[in-house]
């Protein structure tokens, strides 16, 4: 397969996420740039988005279930009602991104920039936070039962202030 612009690109990944994954394997270095990218109610399930740029791109409703989204750049992205079960968004750059009733059981987001995000009514069950900064987040209405936040950074944050919210802000550095 020749290597595709993004353009391209984005046009795979919304019609063949399997194809979009082998051309990701054939050229691993490629920086993959969607900022601004319409990705209204995508099915991107399982995709390797490793690294790319969605810097302000709109996921509302979009499915990223078990995707690899590591180190991703989602400066001011629309990710809401996004499902993100089981995604890994290890390092990722979410500050200032609206992930407002977010499916993200599961994911593991640790060490990742989550500044300023609104995270209102999100679900982050048994997610991974280890090491996140969520400074100044917006977590009313979240609910984060069973999930880790050992050595997060939770200064500023809004939450509301549940037994398991408690519970999971625990081992957080305030």
């Amino acid at each position: 397969m020749n290597e595709l612009n993004n353009k391209q690109l984005l046009e795979l990944i919304k019609t063949d996420v399997e194809g979009f994954n082998k051309y990701r394997e054939e050229y691993p270095n490629q920086k993959i740039d969607f900022s601004g990218a319409y990705l209204y109610k995508a099915n991107l399930e399982g995709a390797n988005l490793e690294g790319s740029n969605l810097y302000r791109a709109d996921l509302l409703w979009a499915n990223l279930q078990g995707a690899n989204l590591k180190g991703v750049d989602f400066y001011g992205a629309y990710l809401g009602r996004a499902d993100l079960k089981g995604a890994c968004i290890e390092g990722a750059y979410l500050k200032g991104a609206d992930l407002e009733e977010a499916y993200l059981e599961g994911a593991y987001l640790k060490e990742a920039d989550i500044t300023g995000a609104n995270l209102q009514d999100a679900y982050l069950g048994m997610a991974n936070l280890q090491g996140s900064n969520l400074k100044g987040a917006n977590l009313r209405d979240a609910n984060l039962e069973g999930a880790n936040l050992q050595g997060a950074c939770i200064e500023g944050v809004k939450i509301t202030l549940t037994k398991e919210n408690i519970e999971a802000i625990k081992g957080a550095i305030l």
